[in-house]
This record gives C-alpha cells, sequence and structure tokens, in this order.
C-alpha cells in the first residue's frame, strides 16, 4: 500500500517539476496536494510546507523531502473533500430560481456582496 501511494504521489510531483531534478518550487505544492485529492485550505498548506525542508535561496523542495510527508498525508486521510451531497445543498441555496444552474452574474454576486 504505501509503495502504491509513494508512486501516485511522485508521478503527481513529476508533472511540476520542470527541471526533471526532483524539485519543485514550494507555491506549486498546493496544486500538487489537490492533484492527488486532498483539499487543505491556504493555512493547511503552509503547514504542510513548514514540515518539509525547503531548499534556500530558491524556495523549491525536493521530492526526497515531500515524499515522507505526503505519505503520512495519504495514509491518515487528512483534507479530504467535502461530500458531494453537502456540495449540492450549497449549490441549490445559490439556485434561488430552482432552475439547475447558477449565472455567472449571480455567482459574483453571491461571493462579492453576500
Amino acid at each position: 500500500l504505501v509503495a502504491e501511494i509513494e508512486k501516485k504521489i511522485t508521478e503527481a510531483f513529476e508533472v511540476f517539476d520542470r527541471e526533471s531534478n526532483k524539485t519543485v518550487d514550494v507555491r506549486e505544492i498546493g496544486c500538487i496536494v489537490r492533484s492527488l485529492g486532498c483539499f487543505p485550505n491556504e493555512a493547511e498548506v503552509q503547514e504542510l510546507v513548514a514540515k518539509i525542508e525547503v531548499e534556500e535561496p530558491g524556495g523549491f523542495i525536493h521530492l526526497e523531502k515531500f515524499l515522507p510527508v505526503m505519505t503520512e498525508v495519504l495514509l491518515e486521510k487528512r483534507f479530504r473533500p467535502i461530500p458531494e451531497d453537502v456540495i449540492l445543498h450549497a449549490f441549490e441555496a445559490l439556485d434561488e430560481n430552482k432552475c439547475g444552474y447558477i449565472t455567472k452574474e449571480d455567482l459574483v454576486k453571491h461571493l462579492t456582496e453576500e
């Protein structure tokens, strides 16, 4: 199981490893974590980054430092997505006309004014 998880993490990491040198920009960590089906908020991403040794001065993270931290996250099933029924309920609350969709204008209004 651990080997399978580590393979999945490595594959996700490599997508963002533009130089193919087993490092990624620290700013990519949130994207990598989310691509693995975990949905932390930005504060939680920063906590993860704090656990990983960041190479100075460029702010790069090595796969060997990322792998054990992310393996632990996946094994513990941390940062799971919000259940579909909760998202559907939130959508239905925004769909005031019960038409099955929300216009861009309505979404912007809800997100910025309400």
